[in-house]
Formats: C-alpha cells, sequence, structure tokens
C-alpha cells in the first residue's frame, strides 16, 4: 500500500474516496465547499452531544475535477475506552477496510489543520498495520490483492515535517509487519536454521555483526538448554547474535533476547491437539528481536543494541529429553527437567549466558512464556517482571507511547520454593499450579548475568490474536516490535518518552 503527502485542498484532490477524520473541539481538517463544510459542522456537534457512533458514508454531487465522490467521515473519540492514539490508529484501519470492500482504490484523507496534521503518525500505523494481511497461501488472496493509493493531505508549511513522520512510521510499520509475516507462517516453512538465515540477510543489509552458533558449536561451548529442547528434531538449534554498534562509544549496552520455539508440540510432554496449530507461534519473541534489529539498523540509534535468538523446535522422537533428565545450564547451574513442554525458559538461560558474555549492561527478553499470564491479562496486555524500578518504567512508558501496554508483576521471592528441586539446583516447572508467569520469572531471574539490569516481557497472551481487534486482523499482532524501537530509539538516550512520531 503506497502512502504520500501532500497540500493542497481538500476539493482539488482525485480519489474514489475522501476519509474526514473530525474531533468535536478541534478542526481536523478544513474544507471550502459549503455544502461539505455545513456537513462537516453538523457532525462535529452530533460527535459532541455523542449523539454518532458508526461512520457518516455518502455520494457527493460532483466537485471541482472530482468528479463524482463518496465520503466517509468519522469521530474516531467516538471509539470509548482506548488512549486518543489508539482510537485515530483504529478509525484509520476500518477507513481502509472500508475502502477494500468497496474496490475504492484511490484515498484522500484530510489532515489539512495544524491540529489535525499532529495525527499523522498515529492515522499512517493504522492504515499500514490495518491493512496488513496474510495471504500467501490462500488462492483467493492472492489473486485479488488490494493495493490502494492513499494521499493524506497536510498544511504545506508541514509538508516536510509530514514526510519525515511518514517515513519513520512507514519503517516502524514495515518491521512490525515483517514480524508478523514470520509468526504466521507455518513451523514447516520457518526453523531454526530459516531464523538464522533471516539474521545474515539483516545482518548484510544492514551492515551489523552477525554471529550464528550451530549445534556443533553449541554442545563445544556448553549451550545445553537449546541442546536439550531441541535434540529430537530433524532441524538443529541454532543461537543467533546481531550486534548494532553506533560510530561514538555507548556507556549503555541493551541486549534484546527472543524466545525462538518454531514449533512447540511440548516434547514427551504433548500439548493437547485443541489449537496446537497456534505453536507455531512460539517465536514470536524471535521474530520481534529480529525485526528490532532491523529497523535499528536503519534507524542508527547512538545506542549499542545486541539482539539474540535462542531457537529451537521442541520435537517427539527417540532423543528427546525426558521428564526427569538433568542437565547443566552455561552459568554451572543445574536443572531438572520435570516437564518437557516448558521448553522457552532452558533454551532462554543460553540467551541470557550469552548476553553476559557481550558483556549487555541492560536486558531484556521477550517470550511467549506462560499461559498463565495469557489467563491473568488477557490478549490486549504482555506481563512485565522486573527489579530495576528505572527499566521497568522505561518499558511501560515506552509501550503506553506507541499503543503497547505491559503490566507490572511481581516476583515474589517466597514462590522460590516451589521450584526447588531435590536431585538439582533448580527446577523447570513449579510444584504448585498457581501463579506459574511468576515462577516462570523467577526460574529465569536464576541465570540473569551477575550486575546487569534485567526485565522479563511474557507475551504469552499478546503475540496472537483470534478475531478482529483494534486496528489488527486476527493472526501475529508482531507485539514488542514498536516498544523495543521506541526504547532504543527513544527512552534510553533522550528525555523526550512521547511518541516517535
Amino acid at each position: 500500500m503506497n502512502i504520500t503527502v501532500s497540500s493542497g485542498m481538500l476539493e482539488r484532490a482525485r480519489g474514489d474516496l475522501t476519509v474526514l477524520l473530525v474531533h468535536s473541539e478541534e478542526p481536523w481538517c478544513e474544507v471550502k465547499d459549503a455544502s461539505l463544510a455545513a456537513i462537516l459542522a453538523d457532525y462535529c456537534r452530533a460527535a459532541k452531544d455523542k449523539k454518532v457512533s458508526d461512520p457518516l458514508i455518502w455520494g457527493a454531487p460532483a466537485m471541482p475535477r472530482g468528479g463524482q465522490r463518496r465520503f466517509w467521515m468519522f469521530a474516531p473519540e467516538r471509539i470509548e475506552r482506548l488512549p486518543a492514539a489508539e482510537q485515530v490508529k483504529t478509525a484509520a484501519a476500518r477507513a481502509v477496510n472500508y475502502a477494500r470492500a468497496m474496490s475504492l482504490k484511490r484515498i484522500t484523507i484530510a489532515l489539512n489543520t495544524v491540529e489535525g496534521a499532529r495525527w499523522l503518525g498515529a492515522v499512517a500505523e493504522g492504515l499500514w498495520l490495518g491493512h496488513y494481511r496474510f495471504g500467501k497461501y490462500r488462492r483467493a488472496d492472492s489473486s485479488q490483492r488490494f493495493e490502494p493509493d492513499l494521499e493524506i493531505l497536510v498544511p504545506r508549511r508541514q509538508l516536510n515535517a509530514a514526510q519525515r513522520t511518514l517515513d519513520r512510521v512507514r519503517l516502524i510499520c514495515q518491521s512490525v509487519n515483517y514480524a508478523r509475516d514470520l509468526v504466521n507462517e507455518p513451523g514447516s516453512v520457518v526453523y531454526p536454521e530459516v531464523l538464522a538465515r533471516e539474521a545474515r540477510r539483516i545482518a548484510a543489509r544492514r551492515k551489523l555483526e552477525c554471529v550464528v552458533l550451530n549445534e556443533a558449536a553449541l554442545r563445544r561451548q556448553g549451550y545445553n538448554g537449546l541442546l536439550a529442547v531441541g535434540r529430537a528434531s530433524p532441524n538443529p538449534p541454532r543461537l543467533i547474535v546481531l550486534r548494532y554498534k553506533p560510530r561514538t562509544a555507548s556507556p549503555t549496552h541493551l541486549a534484546i533476547l527472543g524466545k525462538g520455539i518454531t514449533f512447540d508440540t511440548g516434547g514427551i510432554c504433548l500439548k493437547p491437539s485443541k489449537d496446537m496449530w497456534q505453536m507455531k507461534g512460539d517465536m514470536s519473541g524471535a521474530a520481534a528481536v529480529l525485526a528490532t534489529m532491523d529497523a535499528i539498523g536503519q534507524l542508527k540509534p547512538p545506542l549499542r543494541v545486541t539482539g539474540i535468538v535462542a531457537a529451537a523446535h521442541n520435537a517427539i522422537g527417540p532423543n528427546a529429553t525426558h521428564p526427569g533428565d538433568v542437565f547443566r545450564a552455561k552459568n554451572g547451574k543445574t536443572i531438572s527437567v520435570e516437564n518437557t513442554d516448558a521448553e522457552g525458559r532452558l533454551v532462554l538461560t543460553d540467551a541470557l549466558a550469552r548476553a553476559g558474555e557481550e558483556k549487555a549492561t541492560d536486558i531484556i527478553d521477550i517470550a511467549t512464556l506462560t499461559g498463565a499470564c495469557q489467563r491473568a491479562l488477557g490478549h490486549a496486555l504482555s506481563g512485565l517482571f522486573s527489579e530495576n524500578p528505572q527499566l521497568r518504567e522505561r518499558i511501560q512508558r515506552a509501550g503506553e507511547a506507541v499503543g503497547e501496554l505491559f503490566w507490572p508483576l511481581p516476583l515474589h521471592d517466597e514462590y522460590f520454593d516451589l521450584i526447588k528441586s531435590p536431585v538439582a539446583d533448580v527446577n523447570n516447572v513449579s510444584s504448585s499450579p498457581n501463579g506459574g508467569a511468576i515462577t516462570a520469572a523467577l526460574f529465569l531471574r536464576e541465570f540473569v548475568p551477575k550486575g546487569a539490569n534485567w526485565a522479563h516481557l511474557d507475551i504469552a497472551g499478546s503475540a496472537i490474536i483470534e478475531k478482529d481487534w483494534r486496528y489488527l486482523k486476527p493472526g501475529a499482532t508482531g507485539v514488542g516490535v514498536r516498544t523495543l524501537i521506541h526504547l532504543c530509539t527513544e527512552s534510553y538516550w533522550s528525555s523526550e518518552d512521547d511518541l516517535p512520531f
């Protein structure tokens, strides 16, 4: 989908559909045509009186140079219980979905006032993320692609700033949709070596350093978590490292770690068959890290960032790890594997160890880790664990700025007793059915490099949605990409934690 910005009179715009986003208190769009201005004023009054909840759609008579025009008018503020930016994104997605349904491919969106132009980034984000479909394997989708041309009108004096905003939002949305593509692919298409191949491609395009450890290197260097999880698979595990170094020295070195279980059968502790297909999404954390590093290589912030992906296929076979097996993690601690379906935390022990070897000062891991977090927070919130208040607040504020919410949960020390093992230093699952997200985070804490600031993001509920939500369609959401990009490009070196666009 192509989006451009321009200045000029709305009445002179050429298009099959004109979108007017209005606000009851501010003029977001300006029109000269008297009849259209009257309709706009009436709709604004109705929105202020809370008498409208649906778009106003109508065909207008011929206008100068425009021919017959169709108009779609809506007040995003009428979408209840959402922050303003999320309202605007959702409204923009609804507009493009209406255009899709009506096969209207030339679309003009009016933000041609100072107040309206402030929402350009949110509108563009809603358009790009809302337009996304994963139709690769649907014959109808591949033969009938809807690729509209959108023109967003802004005031002439803001045209240059608007173009910079649009360029940045395009890059971010491309990164999010890239992560969605990786997650939506079947597990037979995306497996550990494919993620390694993607990392090499990103490194070559963005001039990053890339290191990939294969099965032999993992064994030689003692990365036994990945080996324990991936040893039954015909597609062996990989530990992937992508390094971005700014031109000037960075006092902070942020490592972002992604869980990359490319398919999770549960191992010998087999998952139920219902909805097991969604376990192709157990590499959503890895997809977020790869997408973020791709964006970082283009945005080039003055922050050193290392992306680490622990990729494995948790399969069933004669070589599979058995319940009760014990192995020694990279940091020397022994782990009793009581449940082979608690595999994500095992591969993350290797990612955490590698972050220490990379000498990261700050570490954030992102993982579809626990069903307990999904049940607690649903799909609109992700779990956040950190004992560092500054890092915790920074992640929350970054998430709020881009529309991704992270809810802090406690690392309650008393619960560590639940993962004690009589045969090893730590058990990989709790002895209680309750508090599973917390005990999983406590497990990970045992493997955090000494002296590093650490946060754990549990995206088990937010990585995949089953029905339309805000501006996203069912499937992968790309959660975490926008937050991590904001953290890397804004929060760590700027005093401004506002929207980056």
